[in-house]
């Protein structure tokens, strides 16, 4: 403890005078010493007097654990390391609350840590030093301390098994609650990012970002080593960006998470994509399209050659629609392959190979050796430049099946996107089949929806929308899950001249839709007047 930090409060509350107090201070540190021992050895207080004058001055309560034992349970809320690093010692819990006494009861860094492990559920008060370190060493005693450290690291399986991890290492403690809560929250992405005095936590729920409770700023470091060593990213390397993998088990479940480590002024910003196995359904019935759009799709993945192109911005759910078509052409009787950055969900029966920029195996290297292997079926993860656009053009042109993303605004911007890469309209034109735009909106929770008119000045199309009023199920966000919006576009003789020509997009698009191609914007509206979401949702993504 602090000589000068107690001395003012007992001056403050006039157990001390201003001159005693700094002879104190003086004494303390020249010797040593332990300022409670000074004030009671030279009779200034008693030693109840000493702990009931600074219970008074830090506003909580003085508890007298002279002949008190905590309980085991009440020991194991507090990892053992957190324990010793602080002095932490838990006494008892009433009403869900943890009554926590510290060795320091100024330790700021102890209620940062504990603020993370318990949330806000914790209340500090005071006890007798002496005592509580005592506690702290027979009740977490070496016996204790080595057989906790004794547990078996778990086995080299496949998943790092968050229940088979040592538990009394505070990191993996973090590690494993942040994760927890993500999958407890329906989070698709999770945000480590450090500032200049905090470490902010954040989760992507339903496409927006909210701010969790935050780890002390002084592990920031620690959790983002910790999260390379499971991504077996180099922890020695801090200004290049890195990107890894994670299999991990949270409460005996799979989870996949995407690793992104960027270097930023204040330290490496971490965000860690989520793919829950056990929430994603991987099946194009339970996708939601529309009727017409769902045979369209169907139409076109059952030919036998030709380009598939699902078009949309990052996490608007294109790799889910894209394995729900690979496992509906996955036949016995099919040779499928895949090239991918990095393999997000495994299918039996199709061969999925990972980019690896390290050794130079990137999607076109990977895309010629696949012509060799005789496919009937290609997916390709992602277009990014001219050579890889060029092999699977030229691969669907001689008999395969191709499937990739774009990343673009619509459909109609896929095929100005493969234009600018520097493919010829004739190529373009001979090869894709068909398009699939898509959004991810919010959709309206179904305790809360509430129908509004709006104003008049307002298009009579627009007049009847829904809005959620926020109730205890969506949180009062008024919003439940996500739904897809759909656009596609089927490349038939009429667009095929517009390609030819290197038509404007304003003239694909007044053909397609003439063609009876829907807009976003319209599905979208559908999707108002259903009731299933809010016009601000659709305005805003469409």
């Amino acid at each position: 403890m602090d000589p000068k930090q107690i001395t003012d409060l007992l001056v403050q509350g006039g157990s001390l005078s201003a001159q005693v107090a700094q002879n104190l201070v003086a004494d303390a540190r020249l010797n040593s010493r332990r300022i409670d021992s000074l004030i009671i050895e030279q009779q200034l207080l008693t030693q109840e007097g000493f702990y009931h004058a600074l219970s008074e001055g830090l506003g909580i309560d003085y508890y007298d654990i002279l002949n008190f034992q905590p309980t085991v349970e009440t020991l194991q809320l507090i990892p053992l390391r957190l324990v010793r690093q602080h002095g932490i010692l838990p006494l008892f819990t009433t009403g869900g609350t943890v009554f926590i006494a510290l060795i320091d009861p100024f330790n700021s860094e102890a209620w940062d840590s504990l603020r993370f492990v318990l949330g806000s559920n914790f209340q500090q008060v005071l006890a007798d030093v002496d005592r509580v370190r005592s506690l702290i060493h027979s009740c977490y005693s070496t016996e204790t301390e080595v057989s906790a450290d004794k547990i078996s690291p778990p086995k080299k399986t496949k998943y790092f098994d968050s229940t088979t991890t040592p538990t009394t290492e505070p990191i993996t403690q973090f590690v494993d609650l942040i994760l927890e809560k993500a999958i407890q929250s329906r989070a698709s992405d999770i945000h480590l990012e450090p500032f200049e005095a905090e470490f902010k936590i954040r989760y992507r729920v339903d496409g927006m970002l909210y701010e969790m409770i935050s780890p002390p700023f002084h592990l920031a470091s620690a959790i983002i080593s910790y999260i390379k060593v499971l991504a077996h990213l180099n922890i020695a390397e801090h200004r290049l960006p890195q990107d890894g993998r994670i299999q991990y088990l949270i409460s005996g479940r799979p989870v996949d998470l995407r690793v992104s480590i960027l270097p930023t002024a204040f330290g490496e910003s971490t965000v860690l994509r989520v793919l829950d196995r056990s929430m994603v359904q991987l099946d194009l019935e339970m996708l939601g399209m529309p009727d017409e759009i769902f045979r369209s799709v169907m139409e076109t993945i059952q030919k036998p050659n030709g380009i598939f192109i699902i078009t949309g911005p990052t996490g608007s759910g294109k790799t889910t629609t894209l394995y729900s078509c690979l496992r509906k052409v996955n036949t016995v009787n099919s040779k499928l392959l895949t090239v991918e950055d990095p393999v997000e969900y495994e299918i039996d029966g199709v061969l999925q190979v990972p980019v690896n920029e390290n050794i130079d195996l990137s999607f076109s290297k990977v895309l010629r050796a696949f012509l060799r292997q005789d496919p009937d079926c290609i997916m390709v993860g992602e277009i990014r430049d001219m050579e890889t656009a060029q092999i699977a053009i030229q691969a669907s042109l001689t008999g395969h099946l191709v499937f990739t993303t774009l990343h673009t605004n619509d459909t109609i911007g896929a095929i100005t996107r493969l234009e600018n890469l520097g493919i010829e309209p004739f190529l373009i034109s001979a090869s894709l089949e068909g398009i699939l735009a898509q959004r991810l909106i919010r959709q309206l929770c179904p305790h809360c929806r509430v129908e509004y008119q709006p104003a008049e000045t307002t298009p009579a199309e627009y007049r009847k929308s829904y809005y959620g009023a926020g109730c205890e199920i969506c949180n009062h966000t008024g919003y439940v899950g996500r739904k897809g919006v759909y656009e596609f576009l089927t490349i038939t003789h009429p667009i095929r001249e517009l390609i030819n020509h290197r038509s404007s997009e304003i003239l694909f698009r007044k053909k397609a839709q003439e063609l009876g191609m829907v807009t976003l914007r319209e599905q979208g509206l559908r999707s108002v007047f259903a009731g299933n979401s809010s016009l601000e949702e659709i305005m805003k993504y469409t």
